[in-house]
């Protein structure tokens, strides 16, 4: 953060909306078209491209902006399904899709069930279970949604995947939403493989499969902006533009945010050293984290990206239960004073999985919290877990932590 706010301090006409040192304020706080200032969009083509290290040429005329992924997420809803139709998403997966994709649209989901077995990759088999599962409930399967890297695994998905993903969906002609908002978080190998490079490897550029493929991104995670509402629908389908467009007046981007980021990313000289310093230091922070938790006998999944990692505390629970696991969870956050979100809340299909956020406290802060889990773990061999009486209204909060808090949780 301290980064962005000392360029803000460098380029004070920026701030200050002036250009040539005349002001522009009036022009930016009168009404602006509705699909966004073409300076934005070419910027944020631009920046999407580095990212995929120019293995994709991004056309910003296929860019719709919206408030954020959130927005960008719903409005694809809208755009591809009925009430009582379906996506297929991989778990564990973010616990705001469950309001995001369904509260407003009527959109189902349809977990694709991934496990440990294979480091909670996606397999051909378990798309295909998801599928025939959503056929048993009588639903219609519109598309599949991934996130990649992923939250809550801290995982970019293999070139295996992303075909196995492909494949899948273009044999059923149903669509794929890429959810890549933290595709600049990637800290070590292997790199990210976005779907777009992975349909250009395909030769899949001229047929219907383009069609299917849409992709969603912000500036939420890789600039720190989540306060700022930048996010994007890119897509190759023309009807998606045009709707998602028509839709996007229900939540715009304010015309001084568009000015002000579109000014940020334009330095390319900055934005490629935060870039840069940015995954220095998130590897830095989760190579903290993970060695100190193996010292007090916690594994974590292999990670290269996110602000996360998932935690494996199987070992710690009274039972092989998600009852177990709550019960955990809550004596770490009433104990420990550590809020984290059990694998539940992220649909994980296996109990004593947790997600950890490492990017968002001090390192002091880290320091003190691996010292209080220390004794904490130590204190288990000692004494059984206790139990607590869990009212309706009590498990319902308390998943709520990881549900609805989207600062904390994205």
């Amino acid at each position: 953060m301290e980064l962005l706010e000392s360029w803000l301090g460098k380029n004070s006409d920026v701030t200050g909306f002036k250009e040539d040192g005349g002001s522009i304020f009036k022009e930016l706080a009168l009404f602006q078209d509705y699909r966004g200032l073409p300076t934005l969009k070419n910027e944020l083509a631009e920046f999407m491209e580095e990212i995929r290290g120019k293995r994709v040429r991004m056309d910003p005329n296929k860019i719709v902006l919206t408030a954020g992924s959130t927005s960008a997420n719903e409005t694809l809803m809208f755009c591809l399904a009925e009430p009582g139709d379906a996506f297929l998403i991989p778990t564990p997966y973010y616990p705001g899709y469950d309001r995001d994709l369904k509260w407003r649209t009527g959109v189902e989901i349809v977990p694709i069930q991934c496990t440990s077995s294979n480091h909670f990759r996606i397999t051909k088999f378990a798309l295909e279970e998801a599928y025939k599962q959503a056929q048993k409930l009588n639903l219609n399967v519109k598309g599949v949604l991934v996130t990649n890297p992923s939250n809550p695994l801290g995982t970019t998905m293999s070139k295996e995947e992303v075909d196995i993903v492909i494949n899948f969906c273009m044999t059923k002609l149903i669509h794929i939403v890429s959810d890549e908002i933290f595709s600049a978080t990637v800290f070590s190998s292997p790199k990210f493989v976005s779907i777009l490079e992975a349909l250009n490897e395909g030769n899949l550029q001229e047929s219907i499969a383009m069609n299917l493929v849409h992709v969603v991104y912000s500036l939420s995670k890789d600039l720190g902006l989540s306060g700022f509402r930048v996010g994007l629908i890119y897509s190759n389908n023309e009807m998606v533009i045009s709707a998602a467009t028509k839709m996007s007046s229900f939540g715009l981007i304010s015309s001084q945010t568009q000015h002000l980021v579109s000014n940020i990313l334009h330095d390319k000289k900055f934005i490629k050293y935060y870039m840069k310093e940015n995954a220095r230091r998130l590897k830095k922070r989760h190579e903290m984290l993970v060695s100190k938790l193996k010292r007090i006998g916690i594994q974590c999944l292999r990670s290269n990206a996110g602000l996360f990692c998932w935690v494996d505390m199987r070992h710690l629970l009274s039972s092989n239960t998600f009852e177990a696991e709550f019960d955990l969870w809550k004596k770490i956050l009433c104990d420990v004073k550590l809020n984290i979100s059990p694998g539940s809340s992220c649909h994980c299909s296996e109990p004593g999985w947790f997600r950890i956020c490492f990017a968002n406290v001090s390192e002091e802060t880290l320091q003190v919290l691996m010292q209080r889990m220390k004794t904490f773990v130590g204190g288990i061999g000692h004494r059984n877990l206790i139990c607590f009486s869990r009212k309706p209204m009590l498990l319902k909060w308390a998943f709520g932590l990881s549900s609805f808090d989207r600062q904390a949780d994205r």
